[in-house]
């Protein structure tokens, strides 16, 4: 009878341990979910919030008389030294890095913000965008492959009813992943690799699967296992987990609506704790508690030398994303490490880097 009773409350205490377990699997499931879907909305706003920033400085840039006149006259200096001026003067009074330049009806660059060295360049053969103003004469923001991918807003300036060309202002995706790696989400903007013979600046870019990242400022520390899983499982279940990770998909589409990559994410699963569970119905920006995480990662990243848990094989690759202010640290750190190798090994470490080495097309 004893053994009857003692069978009976194990059977029902493992019956209520397994509809826990369950249980909080499916909570878990669904928050996952929920977080993806949050995400992908993030990402939407955060891209059109930069699209329409652009798009101002691009319609304020094309109402410029003396921009507008110089182009009419084919004065590349005087239009070098106009957008410089004002790109110079938003810089200093606001902190806004922008990015503009002046095409002609040709589709030759006219003038640049940022250097006055490629004027009268064309940009016809890879800027296959610029084909939407054949039909129609309204501005376009847009994600674009053009020498490298980026956001473009795109202004079609006109005289008295006589097209003379466009006014450009592109950015790229700092912003955009400094704002995610706020909340501890990483971001990886990843472009297709049948796309490098257009955008050329990009050939010598890290690759991953089939993609070439594109956004400069990523974090490594997760390529290893971004290199390991598979992207067809990714792309069609739109988040898997790995190395207690988890990895987010969401595809990339260019103005004309064609997936030219994808935007990937990888969240920790560490920082799951400071997400809101999917039935409390707040915005993702007030469901992440982004003071909170923010100071943790912070931390993270910061505490006293921020490449201290980097491997040798690890600063090869972080060497290209390094700004210029870190760079003694870095490589104070990185040669410390390298001495402990010999040349051989240090040899075969360069050569297992993996970059783009297809390069048939020709140099536009």
């Amino acid at each position: 009878m004893l053994k009857k009773i003692i069978l009976f409350f194990t059977a029902i205490i493992l019956i209520v341990l397994f509809i826990v377990f369950y249980y909080k699997n499916q909570v878990k499931e669904e928050k996952i979910y929920h977080i993806m879907d949050q995400m992908r909305l993030t990402l939407d706003s955060q891209l059109k919030s930069h699209e329409m920033d652009d798009l101002k400085v691009a319609l304020m840039l094309s109402k410029n008389e003396g921009l507008v006149n110089a182009l009419e006259n084919d004065d590349e200096d005087l239009g070098y030294k106009i957008l410089q001026d004002i790109t110079q003067s938003i810089q200093k009074n606001t902190g806004m890095h922008i990015r503009a330049q002046v095409i002609t009806k040709e589709l030759n660059i006219f003038a640049r913000s940022w250097d006055d060295i490629y004027a009268g360049m064309p940009i016809g053969d890879y800027r296959l965008d610029l084909r939407y103003f054949d039909t129609h004469t309204n501005p376009r923001t847009s994600l674009e492959i053009g020498r490298r991918l980026g956001i473009k807003a795109t202004v079609p300036v006109y005289k008295d009813g006589n097209f003379l060309g466009f006014v450009e202002v592109i950015s790229f995706f700092k912003a955009i992943t400094d704002f995610f790696s706020s909340m501890g989400v990483d971001l990886y903007v990843l472009l297709d690799v049948k796309h490098t013979d257009t955008a050329v600046l990009m050939m010598q870019n890290l690759t991953i699967d089939d993609y070439v990242l594109s956004n400069r400022n990523y974090n490594y520390a997760h390529l290893p296992t971004l290199n390991k899983i598979d992207f067809k499982e990714l792309k069609l279940n739109g988040v898997v987990y790995a190395d207690k990770k988890y990895i987010f998909y969401e595809n990339m589409k260019d103005g004309s609506g064609q997936i030219i990559g994808a935007f990937v994410f990888v969240l920790p699963n560490r920082y799951l704790e400071y997400f809101r569970n999917p039935e409390d119905d707040i915005s993702f920006l007030i469901n992440v508690t982004r003071s909170g995480l923010y100071d943790v990662v912070k931390a993270e990243k910061y505490e006293n030398n921020i490449y201290k848990d980097y491997n040798a094989k690890s600063m090869v690759y972080l060497q290209d994303v390094i700004d210029k202010e870190e760079r003694q640290l870095f490589f104070d750190e990185a040669y410390e490490k390298f001495d402990k190798y010999s040349k051989d090994e240090l040899i075969q470490m360069m050569l297992n880097r993996k970059i783009v080495k297809k390069i048939d097309g020709k140099i536009k």
